[in-house]
């Protein structure tokens, strides 16, 4: 029920219901009908994706850094079972949805056998009417035996988590500036060797097992990339 909460809590900052501060821990009991437990544990997962800051004696204030760029990209965002990593109400063009099998290039990029069955999505993405970005994403079949077609034009990651209720327990992201390829450059109409933002990312779930591997190239105008820290060692 806690990450429930957090995933509402999360929409409500970004859709600026909330735009100084949380409302209190009463208030949040009452309006989710919720022990101060839970509400604790659900305004914790919202502080480790970098959404809070707390001020003793006073509560929780929004953070408002991430509101200074047209699009942030929150990479702290795995806290929360059925967060993605990009803005909400994204369109997508569905450009493949099959089936295939892991070939040695993307056996070792997966870090599994080779011939294991996997779910193979591109998709170009949209916000704004602006292109935001090119995916590419493989989920193992093992894990995910199904995924629908309306699934993939929305969120993935609350199909999967509703369906199977499996979430991000941590993740390898890998950033890097990429030129474009022939193929990528054509699929997104922009120019063949341009040069993007990539973010290669690794999932996994409970016991360390992956879930997906996806590549993303960003083409959105003024992007910017937020990472959230926290200091285990406090002396």
């Amino acid at each position: 029920m806690y990450r429930d909460i957090a995933t509402k809590l999360v929409n409500a900052i970004q859709d600026g219901q909330f735009e100084v501060k949380l409302p209190t821990e009463a208030q949040l009991m009452a309006h989710y009908h919720a022990s101060r437990n839970t509400i604790r544990k659900a305004i914790d997962l919202v502080y480790q994706q970098g959404l809070l800051r707390r001020v003793q004696g006073s509560g929780y204030f929004i953070t408002n850094i991430q509101l200074q760029h047209k699009t942030v990209v929150n990479l702290s965002a795995r806290a929360m079972p059925s967060s993605n990593l990009h803005p909400r109400e994204l369109v997508s063009k569905i450009l493949t949805f099959d089936t295939i099998h892991s070939d040695p290039e993307l056996a070792k990029q997966m870090g599994i056998p080779i011939d294991q069955e996997l779910y193979r999505v591109i998709r170009l993405r949209y916000w704004h009417d602006h292109l935001y970005c090119l995916e590419k994403a493989y989920y193992l079949r093992s894990v995910v035996p199904y995924l629908s077609t309306e699934a993939i034009n929305q969120s993935i990651w609350d199909f999967i988590y509703e369906a199977y209720g499996i979430g991000i327990a941590n993740s390898d992201d890998y950033l890097s500036l990429t030129n474009l390829t022939e193929e990528e450059a054509k699929l997104m109409q922009l120019g063949h060797g341009d040069t993007y933002l990539a973010l290669d990312s690794c999932n996994y779930y409970k016991n360390n097992s992956l879930l997906d591997f996806s590549h993303t190239v960003f083409a959105y105008p003024d992007l910017a990339l937020y990472f959230h820290t926290t200091n285990l060692s406090n002396p």
